[in-house]
């Protein structure tokens, strides 16, 4: 197999991943039922234009078989006034319309066949119609859903992964929270301990030193007013 054979093996592939993740099945079901309407509305049609023509050639065989009676009318007229030859004219032309009524009798018979098949066609069609309709909404109902199934879960595994990200933020706020506790508690012991200079306090070491011994020298004094207010 060619590079661009398998190309577009692989174009193809993903044009019908795309076409199925586009494709609704509810909107493809009632398309097809909607063709399926279009052709019933066809027979429906169909038998509509039969039945008047069968009418029309009832309507004109009719008319024809009127003009045959005034036709035999006029013969025995005829004979009666003993006018042969128009009796005999009355009865050709009365034997010629009696041809085109076999004609139309035989149209009328075709037509009615026809009907009698159409008609069946239609009930055929119209309860298959029935059934698909059914079905189709059956289904659909389903498709809808699974869909709100598979939005649900979606929905929900987007909140298990949303809640375990900020259980890691949480876990990463805590971690440094307590780093910068222990950082903290250690630069206060380097404080104390003089290992590091305070340098958010006044003065420098010497201020300190010479401060602690002003105040040991005034708590001295003040300890000596006290023993001797005592009298001791």
């Amino acid at each position: 197999m060619g590079l661009f054979n398998r190309m577009g093996i692989v174009v193809k592939s993903k044009m019908n991943k795309l076409v199925n993740k586009m494709e609704d099945p509810r909107e493809t079901l009632d398309y097809s039922y909607e063709k399926q309407l279009e052709m019933l509305q066809n027979v429906k049609r169909g038998v509509a234009e039969v039945t008047t023509s069968k009418k029309r050639l009832q309507l004109q065989r009719s008319k024809l078989q009127q003009s045959m009676e005034k036709l035999d009318a006029q013969a025995k007229e005829a004979i009666n006034a003993d006018r042969e030859d128009l009796a005999r004219l009355a009865l050709e032309r009365k034997s010629s319309l009696a041809t085109q009524i076999q004609g139309l009798d035989t149209q009328i018979e075709e037509l009615e066949k026809e009907q009698e098949k159409l008609v069946a066609a239609e009930k055929r069609l119209s309860t298959k119609v029935e059934v698909f309709r059914t079905r189709k909404e059956t289904i659909k109902a389903q498709y809808s859903a699974a869909e709100a199934q598979v939005k649900i879960s979606e929905s929900v595994s987007g909140i298990s992964e949303e809640m375990a990200d900020i259980g890691l933020a949480i876990d990463r706020a805590e971690n440094k929270t307590e780093d910068m506790k222990a950082r903290a508690s250690a630069l206060d012991e380097l404080i104390e301990t003089g290992t590091l200079e305070d340098f958010t306090s006044s003065g420098d070491d010497i201020d300190r030193e010479l401060a602690k011994i002003n105040a040991q020298s005034g708590v001295d004094s003040e300890l000596a007013r006290l023993k001797k207010e005592a009298g001791k």
